[in-house]
């Protein structure tokens, strides 16, 4: 096996280079002594954070530097590049992974060895030993594609965020894709801030057979026509008007429908499911699937990827793939049960460059793996795993059946449907027909409502008598569009064929920690300051922030991809008209919330005009600093949302969240009285409470101030009580024995005096500190240890 010592070496072998460790370990398992594996962890080299990096005068050429940390991976990898005689770049198989493998070997040039590009579609040994066995070059328009996405982006970053600065207040951000999504969500709001709901009344009869069984039916028919029933006055006289008649069965109509199998999953439709049937986030779905990709340990057989690349927009299969599982559903269904692959039509611009998201081995079936995988990792897999095996079976046989009951004037006519599976097909995995539903949907402004079916008789016959038992007026109100989820969202962003499957995730996320948007009961609700930015930005760049126009540039991206047109050509096309409008805008903005500004009632002579502050917007005098008059309007400050979670200091009081300087943070509804606060990892999970440091009588080397002695990962270590003004350190190595066993026994004794605090819930069960704080809401949301918001109930009324 390739050394996995703290300082490998590539001596006369071929060197492999990837993007994590955790695929390092997975492919060292495949191969032999006569390679070495390292992971680069991810980008090596970027644009300067600091600035826009890109050089307008010379062809757009970006301006690389080596990013801050990554300085010791660079070093050992040019080492390990002169050692080797060959080095393979496994970096992704996507465009990103395309650019960090051209940095890579930018760096190792010096080296003079040969440099290959190899793809591994999924990490199990038949796939890396072909791939191995297969090499090709970087493919530069690849490269170039990147380049451009990330040229735009920081186009758009670097000269419209300052704008936004002047406009509203500094630290604002734009974004190419992002804004565009934050426009959506703005005008989804408006129209349903618009809407105004209509009543309408529904009228259901239960009719009983001869031999006593009874039905369910809804009117459909009133004199031939569609009933249009606005008023409880309307459906009153419709009803006294069906009470006393007397009804039969005037038809029966079956028919035998075909449910085709769904197609095997792409990450948007991965993302959709995962946010409807388990409730995952975008950026968990996608962490998990990076995790199943790169592989797990499995015990005796060691680290082993269990699907396909994760970021595709394809629902191509390999032959192979569909040979497996045939064969598997002939095994344990029987041969009727074999479909034909589910293989669908590519979107407008899918690239199709890699197979749709499956289990590389159909046989490890997500029982078999459950003792493997974390509980995120098991249910994300089981739903790759039974989607894959549902689009490979047969579509499945429902007989529907339509009863039509009428009046004998022959004036009103009720209906019930009825379903009865023949034949199950890809029902037997897969059977959810909600998600099914939602995924025929092209629109995502309405809600998925299941069609009601009922259990209907066993022998109904045409003309046969019914009594009815039962006679029910429902009232209900046209609703408004539905407010976007984040499944939802990813689904319209794909129907405009705008961002990429590795976009999806970072746009919610963002948009979310730009407090543009906020989450209420899974639904994304833009806040004041958003709606603000939005109008802001659509009014001075119309042009830019418009679906049709970033749909286009996606075309373009392609192109670049493809040879067909040009890096510079593409950002030339786009930064031109750009300065063009933002020459105009950064003297005269367009702000739509001043455009009926009131004269001011102070000095009469200038108006009261929006202005921002980070903490909210007041109106503010135009004539300032010769007028200070201000009113107040509204605040930016998010408002603290309940948790669940109860303080785990006092008891009595329960954590809220907050927002601060320093971004979301947990406080306790007690405060002042209790001042505990909670901090939150980049990933939004909640931190442990830490021990407090013990202050001992060593001295800073930098500045004489006691040392902290604290616990880490690595065991005990010492730094300045006076950090972050100093950040001097003490290595424990350099410290005596005697005064390291003082030290051991004094932090012994701390521990025992501070033990560690457990974070519950305010039912007493463990607070989830693996999932994100909105993750948590939701589910205590869900148990009812916490309100949700309140949703519109339809009222009912019988007669």
């Amino acid at each position: 096996m390739a050394s996995k010592s703290a300082t490998p070496s590539a001596k006369n072998r071929t060197l492999i280079v990837v993007e994590s460790p955790s695929k390092a370990r997975t492919i060292n398992k495949y191969l032999g002594d006569n390679y070495t594996v390292y992971a680069s962890v991810g980008h090596i080299k970027d644009l300067p954070k600091k600035e826009i990096g890109i050089d307008f005068d010379n062809h757009y050429e970006p301006r690389y530097e080596v990013i801050a940390g990554k300085e010791k991976v660079v070093r050992q990898l040019k080492k390990l590049a002169g050692e080797a005689n060959e080095v393979l770049i496994a970096t992704d198989p996507d465009r990103e992974g395309e650019a960090i493998a051209w940095h890579i070997s930018n760096e190792i040039e010096f080296a003079k060895k040969p440099v290959y590009r190899v793809l591994f579609n999924e990490i199990t040994k038949n796939a890396i030993i072909e791939s191995v066995n297969n090499p090709k070059q970087i493919d530069y328009r690849l490269v170039r594609s990147q380049q451009t996405r990330q040229g735009l982006d920081k186009i758009v970053g670097y000269k419209i965020s300052p704008f936004l600065w002047n406009v509203v207040y500094r630290g604002l951000s734009a974004g190419r894709v992002q804004s565009v999504a934050l426009r959506l969500i703005c005008e989804r709001e408006n129209e349903i801030e618009a809407f105004e709901p209509q009543e309408y009344w529904t009228i259901y009869a239960d009719f009983t057979t001869e031999s006593g069984e009874t039905f369910r039916t809804k009117l459909v028919k009133v004199k031939g026509k569609k009933p249009e029933i606005g008023s409880g006055e309307q459906a009153e006289a419709i009803v006294s008007a069906i009470r006393d008649r007397l009804f039969a069965v005037s038809e029966i109509v079956p028919k035998v429908l075909q449910r085709k199998q769904p197609l095997p999953f792409t990450t948007s439709l991965l993302q959709q499911a995962a946010s409807n049937q388990l409730g995952f986030g975008s950026k968990k779905t996608m962490r998990a699937a990076q995790q199943l990709y790169e592989g797990i340990d499995l015990g005796s057989e060691g680290a082993t990827g269990l699907i396909t690349y994760m970021r595709t927009d394809s629902t191509r299969v390999s032959g192979e793939a569909i040979a497996q599982a045939h064969d598997y559903i002939s095994q344990q269904f029987g041969e009727e049960y074999k479909g034909f692959g589910g293989q669908g039509k590519a979107g407008k611009n899918a690239q199709d460059a890699h197979e749709a998201i499956r289990p590389t081995s159909v046989y490890r079936t997500p029982e078999s793996l459950r003792k493997h995988l974390s509980a995120d990792q098991f249910k994300l897999y089981e739903l790759i795993w039974k989607r894959f095996v549902a689009s490979m079976m047969a579509p499945a046989k429902i007989e529907q059946t339509r009863v039509d009951v009428e009046d004998h004037q022959k004036e009103f006519v009720f209906r019930a449907t009825g379903n009865k599976v023949l034949f199950p097909g890809f029902f037997k995995v897969y059977n959810d027909q909600q998600e099914l539903e939602y995924e025929a949907q092209k629109s995502t402004r309405d809600e998925v409502e299941k069609e009601q079916m009922v259990k209907l008789p066993e022998k109904l016959s045409v003309e046969e008598q019914l009594r009815m038992s039962e006679l029910d007026r429902k009232q209900s109100f046209t609703r408004p569009p539905a407010r976007f989820t984040e499944a939802s969202l990813v689904k319209e962003l794909d129907n405009y064929g705008i961002g990429r499957p590795s976009t999806y995730a970072a746009i919610f996320s963002t948009l979310q920690e730009r407090r543009y948007v906020e989450l209420q009961k899974k639904k994304i609700v833009p806040t004041e300051l958003g709606r603000d930015v939005s109008t802001i930005l659509v009014a001075n760049f119309p042009d830019l922030f418009n679906v049709k126009f970033t749909a286009e540039m996606e075309d373009e991206l392609d192109k670049v991809a493809s040879g067909d047109d040009e890096y510079e050509k593409v950002l030339d096309s786009f930064y031109r008209p750009l300065e063009t409008v933002l020459s105009h805008r950064k003297s005269d903005p367009l702000i739509p919330q001043n455009r009926e500004a009131e004269r001011c009632d102070k000095c009469g002579e200038g108006h009261m005009i929006v202005k921002w502050t980070s903490s909210g917007k007041f109106l503010g005098c135009s004539n300032y600093p010769k007028c200070k008059n201000i009113k107040a309007l509204a605040t930016n400050k998010a408002k603290p949302k309940e948790t669940g979670v109860k303080c785990p200091v006092c008891g009595e009081g329960h954590m809220l969240l907050r927002n601060g300087r320093f971004g979301p943070f947990l406080a306790c509804s007690n405060y002042p009285k209790c001042n505990t606060l909670l901090n939150l990892s980049k990933q939004r999970h909640i931190e442990p409470i830490k021990t407090p440091p013990f202050t001992t009588d060593l001295e800073c080397p930098k500045c004489g101030a006691p040392m902290y002695l604290r616990t880490g990962k690595r065991g005990l270590w010492l730094g300045c009580s006076k950090f972050p003004k100093c950040r001097g350190r003490l290595s424990w190595n350099s410290l005596d024995e005697a005064t390291q066993t003082r030290l051991e026994k004094t932090m012994d004794e701390h521990l025992a005096a501070h033990p560690s605090v457990a974070i519950t819930m305010l039912d007493g069960t463990p607070a989830p500190m693996n999932l994100p704080i909105d993750d948590i809401i939701i589910r205590a949301e869900d148990a009812g240890l916490i309100n949700a918001p309140s949703e519109e109930v339809e009222s009912e009324a019988s007669a």
